[in-house]
């Protein structure tokens, strides 16, 4: 189909329409060995479009996944010590995908994978204030005076660090299970905080990240995102850009 050059340029991410306009002034834009000219058409998926003698390629489409994490893997494409990561699992996808945070190695649960750099920024950006929700198995019977301390915050590393919520799932016969969500994300900031309290971390797992839920998946296994949980992180994403631009203003 027929379209301005400017809108094409845009729309593989080359510039905005504006700037388009500039690098075809500016002689740097060939459409089929001709130089293009302002008001000029184009079919991308006939025409050669070169911008600075490279020529125009489609953009992947975004794609976005839920993952379930096994322990005993890297949240990362590539590991020195050769380690299991991520990227052993994703074969699957057409295209390259990259972690959205991290999990702890050996930690487990939901991940999200996405293409989206742009929206990847700024859902791990603080500011976006995504809950992250864990189902924790401890060592112990936990009481409730140490349930208070975790609720009023627990120090790490000098700083306060306090749970959007905490409560007792199961109580079992050594151990119990506690449903526990986060705004911020530290490293390792669950396992610290637990241990503070006399309650070492048995088993982590990650069960949810704001709307989207790990729900029926496996260790290993994936599924893309839904349009509604797509909408959630670019809607969260947005915010958190207006929230920046507010203090930088």
């Amino acid at each position: 189909m027929l379209e301005r050059l400017q809108k094409i340029l845009s729309d593989y991410g080359i510039a905005s329409r504006r700037h388009a306009e500039d690098l075809i002034k500016e002689g740097r834009v060939t459409v089929n060995g001709q130089l293009a000219v302002l008001g000029q058409k184009a079919d991308p998926e006939i025409d050669y479009i070169k911008v600075d003698g490279k020529l125009l390629i489609k953009p992947e489409p975004k794609v976005y996944y839920a993952f379930y994490k096994p322990q005993k893997v890297i949240t990362s494409l590539l590991d020195p010590q050769g380690r299991p990561t991520v990227k052993d699992f994703l074969k699957v996808i057409k295209f390259r995908v990259y972690p959205v945070g991290r999990l702890d190695f050996d930690s487990e649960g939901l991940l999200l994978l996405t293409n989206d750099g742009e929206l990847a920024y700024h859902v791990m950006h603080p500011s976006s204030q995504i809950e992250k929700t864990y189902m924790v198995k401890v060592e112990g019977i936990m009481e409730k005076d140490k349930l208070e301390k975790l609720r009023k915050g627990i120090k790490i590393d000098g700083k306060l660090a306090i749970p959007v919520s905490v409560q007792i799932v199961k109580t079992l016969k050594a151990n119990s299970w506690i449903r526990i969500t986060l705004h911020e994300g530290r490293k390792r900031q669950i396992r610290k905080m637990l241990e503070r309290v006399g309650h070492p971390v048995i088993r982590l797992i990650r069960i949810a990240i704001d709307g989207i839920k790990l729900g029926d998946l496996k260790p290993g296994q994936l599924r893309p995102l839904t349009e509604e949980e797509i909408e959630v992180l670019k809607n969260k994403a947005k915010s958190a850009e207006k929230t920046n631009k507010r203090r930088l203003s």
